[in-house]
């Protein structure tokens, strides 16, 4: 690597990340099915109608895992815990075998010296509430509250922080307006819901986990930079639509309490009643911000149906997804959160890695271009540092090579490579590289 330890501040926090579903094994340990489990069943979804049920085994292979994140030098780890697993029917009954693993997971980072960093949620929402309209139905918001209430009284007084909704921007747009993940509808009115009542139980949670005394609560959003394809006016529009819609509903709910205008032009006519009097709850005050990023989108206008806009190719080199490296990005959304929202607030790069098509060979991973991905945007996080952003740590994604989503099992994330069939891990050479840049 191009950086060092010693490069960043001592009380920096360098780790690793990843999700419940893409890693546990869902079919282990008394979970109960998530609409992502039917999802993937349904057609053309999932590639090849990859799901979770194994996973990478970390249900069973955690202390191995610990020990990767351990060896490699990492300062904490940041983890999702699953809704299903913890209540199988999404309220109610607790499935205790489910949080007395989360338990052994909590003690095995911290006999490890690893800081446990827990998000509550990464989209494995319960079956038995994605029957009741899931994250369109207003209740979700207590729903959510009773399930951190749970989680977080038996883990809370152990984490180093707690986020609450991994990426609502995928949660919310991604899934409802997209379709492209569970529960898969194309809908506005089924999208203006579900990002609002998202916010509504982002901010129950906090309120909740305020009430149980705990401290260094945040909010993890996901940002894509959104790049006009030219100067044409109608271009620059689109662009700044778009940037409303990925970037700034979100971040504008929590951090400003209100939506953006660009945003609310399409889904304000669909919004559920009453929705301006939820921005004291959405609002509540977290002690962080989370930023994931990975990559820009080329913008362009096209006419039609609201939000008239389209992406399109850009000419950058790409990562294995067919994602554009920009780590200028990472820059420009760190200074925009602490100049525009966050003034102050710690922030901490959450989420940010590439895609490769990493090779196993004589029992090497060679990923040059994941080393290369790593040290420009970690050069960008620390010219964001210089220039007076309070940037506290940085979550490589991934751990290991996981579960992704409706892409199934072909893209690899992680700087451990993991073989799908026997589960055996094998550090890359990134995490090598990782490993001796944090010993120095």
């Amino acid at each position: 690597m191009n950086f060092k330890r010693s490069d960043f501040p001592s009380d920096f926090l360098f780790g690793a990340a990843t999700s419940s579903y893409q890693i546990e094994g869902h079919g282990f340990g008394g979970a109960g099915p998530t609409h992502w489990d039917s999802f993937a069943e349904t057609g053309e979804n999932v590639v090849r109608q990859e799901h979770g049920q194994t996973a990478c085994d970390h249900y069973h292979r955690y202390e191995e895992d610990f020990d990767l994140v351990a060896n490699a030098g990492f300062d904490t780890y940041r983890f999702s815990t699953s809704w299903a697993r913890v209540l199988p029917e999404g309220k109610g009954a607790v499935n205790e075998e489910g949080l007395d693993y989360y338990d052994r997971l909590t003690d095995a980072m911290l006999e490890r010296g690893i800081k446990p960093a827990a998000t509550l949620y990464h989209w494995e929402l319960p079956s038995a509430l994605a029957d009741l309209g899931g994250w369109r139905n207003p209740d979700i918001a207590n729903w959510f509250g009773d399930f951190t209430d749970v989680v977080m009284k038996r883990l809370g007084d152990r984490m180093f922080s707690v986020a609450t909704i991994n990426e609502p921007w995928c949660v919310g747009w991604l899934s409802h307006f997209l379709g492209h993940h569970a529960p898969g509808l194309r809908d506005i009115r089924a999208t203006a819901y579900a990002m609002h009542n998202i916010m509504r139980a982002h901010g129950t949670a906090i309120e909740r986990m305020r009430g149980l005394g705990l401290t260094n609560l945040g909010a993890v959003c996901n940002f894509e930079y959104s790049n006009p394809v030219d100067d044409q006016p109608q271009n620059v529009e689109a662009a700044a639509r778009y940037d409303a819609i990925y970037n700034r509903f979100f971040m504008g709910g929590i951090f400003k309490k209100e939506y953006p205008a660009l945003i609310m032009e399409g889904l304000e006519p669909h919004m559920p009643k009453g929705w301006q009097d939820d921005f004291d709850l959405i609002g509540a005050p977290v002690d962080f911000c989370g930023i994931n990023y990975y990559t820009r989108a080329n913008i362009k206008h096209i006419d039609g149906a609201w939000p008239n806009l389209e992406g399109v190719e850009g000419p950058l080199d790409k990562t294995q997804m067919g994602w554009e490296i920009y780590p200028d990005g990472l820059y420009e959304f760190l200074t925009r959160t602490h100049r525009e929202y966050t003034k102050g607030l710690p922030i901490y790069v959450t989420e940010n890695g590439m895609a490769n098509g990493d090779v196993l060979s004589d029992g090497i991973v060679n990923d040059p271009m994941r080393i290369d991905f790593l040290n420009q945007h970690f050069a960008a996080a620390k010219r964001a540092m210089d220039d007076g952003v309070p940037l506290k740590g940085y979550y490589v994604w991934s751990l290991l090579d996981n579960y992704e989503w409706a892409l199934g099992y072909e893209k690899r994330f992680g700087l451990v490579h993991v073989d799908f069939d026997t589960l055996q891990r094998t550090p890359k050479a990134s995490y090598e590289a990782i490993k001796l840049a944090l010993t120095q």
